[in-house]
């Protein structure tokens, strides 16, 4: 695959807003399957309305559709037993990345996770997005939410498809070859090793019927730790850089490093209006706190900050330029904080079309204006304990990256 792959045309791209209408549109993909289904996600957590994307791979399992799921062994360390013997019994292939071990996350090698939301149906449509298979209206760690939380995919047909299903399947291929090698099954794992260059089927895009949207220039980028080390940051970069009118990001997991912090400076400070929506809510105690010290040198420079409250922000995506000539639009799993831009596997779409850039946009200016509060330089006088918290926090941030060896 391409390190810097070009926008191509011919795509037809949907936004998709919220868990609901996300398996919704997953169920109603799978349940059509013929050949096969791959699923990647964080987390898989099987409760509540999550439940129907479940019995959707039993069903196509049961019917004969070769299944692949993928969950990471952080965000998904315990699978139900109950699921787990169901997919078993239906012929539902499941492999768990990176299980933690005896010794957890002690380990600095283990950092990196498996953070993509991916799915491809058959080869011929694909999802991507920041959506896991958790109820919107659930939290593991908080229970029953008041309000949904805010989150977004896209549905996708067309070339990229076929990107994201290649890299999938290699990815699938080479940790089952990791397994069998770990189990001293080498003539296995050499089967796997070479499968992993081999395609599954594809199929051609489908017309778009009367009245779709136009079709769209679109591209997946990818961030690993071999071939793709930077794509996704790198876009965010060149699309900051080549903004002339508004840059308008939301982000659940906000700490950008030196050039990403510069990037929208420079943007704010030549007249580009710049909007930031972030995180509002208490979650984890890093990511909260330690994006706070970088808010200061931003709402300098003229940076408008808004922190989402209505209930938690699980999105990460961006628009820029979305009523010009050059819209930039992306949807994905990457946020923008170390986590994401240095160790994690992520999985974002970008779309270059009118339509989906202003339907998004539009969607972020109505949450910005109706369910979220603008930070303004009061901030920076807060109490001394909640400073002090941050401070912590960032500085935890940064030992944790040099201990793994990076700069950011």
């Amino acid at each position: 695959m391409r390190h810097h792959p070009a926008l191509r045309d011919g795509h037809q791209i949907e936004l998709i807003e919220g868990g609901l209408a996300y398996f919704e549109s997953l169920v109603q993909a799978m349940d059509q399957a013929q050949s096969h289904v791959l699923l990647e996600t964080y987390i898989f957590d099987v409760h509540g309305a999550a439940v129907m994307v479940a019995e959707a791979l039993e069903r196509a399992a049961l019917r004969g559709v070769r299944v692949w799921l993928l969950v990471d062994g952080v965000g998904t360390p315990n699978f139900p037993e109950g699921w787990r013997l169901r997919f078993a019994k239906a012929g539902v292939e499941c492999h768990v990345y990176a299980p933690l071990g005896t010794l957890g996350l002690l380990i600095p090698s283990r950092w990196r996770r498996l953070h993509r939301k991916l799915c491809v149906v058959d080869g011929g449509m694909a999802f991507c997005g920041g959506i896991n298979i958790l109820d919107d209206w659930y939290d593991p760690r908080h229970g029953t939410l008041a309000r949904p939380r805010l989150d977004f995919a896209v549905r996708a047909q067309g070339e990229l498809v076929g990107h994201i299903q290649d890299s999938m399947s290699q990815l699938w291929w080479r940790l089952q070859g990791a397994q069998h090698a770990r189990e001293r099954q080498i003539p296995m794992a050499w089967r796997s090793f070479k499968t992993a260059g081999l395609s599954l089927p594809r199929k051609q895009a489908l017309p778009l019927p009367d009245g779709s949207p136009s079709p769209s220039r679109a591209a997946l980028l990818l961030r690993d730790n071999v071939l793709h080390r930077s794509q996704i940051e790198r876009s965010y970069l060149k699309a900051i850089g080549l903004a002339r009118h508004d840059v308008l990001i939301a982000n659940a997991y906000f700490l950008p490093g030196r050039r990403l912090r510069q990037a929208l400076v420079h943007a704010a400070r030549r007249g580009v209006r710049v909007r930031l929506l972030l995180q509002g809510r208490y979650e984890y105690f890093m990511q909260y706190h330690a994006a706070r010290p970088v808010y200061g040198a931003l709402l300098a420079a003229g940076v408008e900050i808004y922190e989402y409250d209505a209930s938690f922000l699980h999105a990460k995506v961006a628009v820029v330029d979305a009523h010009h000539d050059r819209p930039w639009a992306t949807v994905g799993s990457s946020n923008l904080d170390p986590l994401s831009l240095l160790l994690a596997r992520e999985a974002n779409v970008v779309v270059a079309e009118s339509l989906f850039a202003q339907r998004l946009h539009q969607r972020l200016s109505e949450v910005i204006e109706t369910q979220s509060y603008p930070v303004n330089a009061s901030f920076m006088q807060r109490h001394w304990r909640q400073r002090l918290r941050d401070l912590v926090a960032f500085g935890l941030m940064r030992l944790a990256l040099f201990i793994t060896g990076h700069r950011y």
